[in-house]
């Protein structure tokens, strides 16, 4: 084993393993060395698990040498966001609200993962009960961002990407209800997939919003992303060989409200686009009013329900809470019943519009954060900075969670940029082989 191990992908440190030129328990000391002797490692991990990692490595070590692996990633140590249930654990969400909570049983991704053979460094800092999409938690900690350490790392898998980016984990564990996970890898140049809402469980993490949160690794490539997902929704891993863009056909969304992005971003986006069109892809631009109205229904949706879930935690406790945060769950006391249920209404009549407008294209293709990473210190002295860059940073992301599409952000060689690829709903190992294809392409 070599000490750069750290910093390889999790695909190249299962292959390691697997032929036993690496050792699980080796491989985990070396993590926690590197977590144990870096200061901001405790603005990233709330809670490190060393008993159970150890425990876990020592049991895929075994495994390793008498052939009865589990999985291509038995052995590799990820990290999991402070939303998932850990038994015996703090499992916090990144909120005061919560101190103290230990749940009795893993979420059951974490179980799914576990039985892969995973093992569970610990738990990573995130923005409040997941509701920011800039990771700026002045209750608990706010990682930094691997590009400047004076900059927020993105949210609300603020240390699920921190984690990975700093080489203190092979993949980090997020969430994604509105970017969650997108923004956090696009600012600290990692892969990052929402899936289709549903295809992996729920059960025991945290809720912000149930009919929009979503489970997704935060990973160093898409090969890794594709062996994380189908690990989770229990499959063999994919074949992402060969993958081609030769005569694909991409739609570049545009709307009024997607208009503003600024300078780096819209550079780094150009300069994929064009590395596509070599690929021999097809990209066509389309005006598309649904992300407009789609968009200002947002506030309404997520709101009420995150509000209808923890109106009586947070009025118990109000000053436990960044008022940021805590306003913004309070919103959603101001929309009626019938707010609600006609924004659903035309939110599921303008997803049926869009799919029949775009069904022919083979995917979507956005700037994923229109904004880089803010710094902190100015989030701390300018309330009008805060609510303008959060929205910002969220705006391009909820177009994939409000239309119910998988969504898979790379980096695109510009520091804290990427390219957002969107596919078709249900359709998520389709949308893993174009991002293969698009990752190649970047990196060629």
């Amino acid at each position: 084993m070599t000490e750069s191990i750290i910093h390889q992908s999790a695909e190249e440190i299962g292959c390691a393993i697997a032929r036993l030129e690496a050792d699980p328990r080796d491989i985990l000391t070396e993590y926690f060395n590197t977590i144990d002797n870096n200061p901001i490692s405790k603005k990233i991990f709330s809670i490190l698990t060393k008993e159970r990692a150890f425990a876990e490595a020592d049991y895929a070590s075994q495994r390793a040498k008498t052939g009865k692996r589990l999985s291509h990633l038995d052995g590799v140590p990820v990290s999991w966001k402070d939303l998932y249930d850990t038994r015996g654990i703090a499992t916090e969400a990144g909120s005061l609200l919560l101190e103290g909570r230990c749940p009795n049983s893993d979420a059951k991704v974490l179980e799914i993962g576990t039985n892969a053979g995973l093992v569970c460094l610990g738990k990573t800092h995130m923005s409040e009960l997941a509701f920011s999409g800039l990771g700026f938690n002045p209750k608990t900690a706010t990682p930094p961002c691997v590009n400047d350490m004076a900059s927020v790392a993105g949210g609300s898998s603020s240390g699920a990407a921190a984690s990975v980016a700093f080489g203190m984990a092979a993949a980090g564990i997020g969430s994604d209800t509105g970017g969650s996970v997108r923004i956090p890898a696009c600012w600290n140049d990692l892969v990052g997939f929402k899936p289709t809402h549903g295809t992996i469980s729920l059960e025991g993490v945290v809720p912000l919003c149930l009919s929009f949160d979503t489970v997704g690794p935060l990973c160093r490539s898409v090969k890794d992303t594709s062996l994380f997902y189908a690990t989770f929704i229990k499959q063999e891993p994919f074949n992402l060989d060969h993958a081609s863009l030769e005569g694909k056909l991409f739609l570049v969304l545009q709307a009024d409200s997607l208009d503003y992005v600024r300078k780096e971003p819209q550079q780094g986006f150009e300069q994929c686009i064009a590395r596509i069109k070599e690929q021999g892809a097809v990209i066509n631009f389309a005006h598309c009013p649904e992300i407009d109205r789609a968009l200002a229904l947002a506030g309404c949706l997520y709101c009420v329900e995150a509000y209808s879930i923890w109106k009586e935690v947070i009025e118990a406790n109000p000053d436990k809470m960044f008022d940021f945060v805590r306003d913004r769950f309070l919103s959603g006391k101001d929309y009626s019943g019938d707010d609600f249920s006609s924004a659903w209404r035309e939110l599921n009549d303008l997803r049926q519009s869009f799919q029949v407008k775009t069904g022919g294209y083979d995917g979507f293709l956005l700037p994923t954060s229109p904004i880089l990473p803010p710094k902190v210190a100015r989030l701390e002295k300018n309330e009008d900075f805060y609510t303008t860059e959060n929205l910002y940073a969220l705006r391009n992301t909820r177009v994939s969670n409000l239309f119910n599409l998988p969504c898979l952000t790379l980096p695109t060689g510009i520091p804290s940029t990427g390219i957002s690829i969107i596919g078709h709903t249900n359709q998520d190992l389709r949308l893993l082989r174009l991002g293969k294809a698009i990752e190649d392409a970047i990196q060629d």
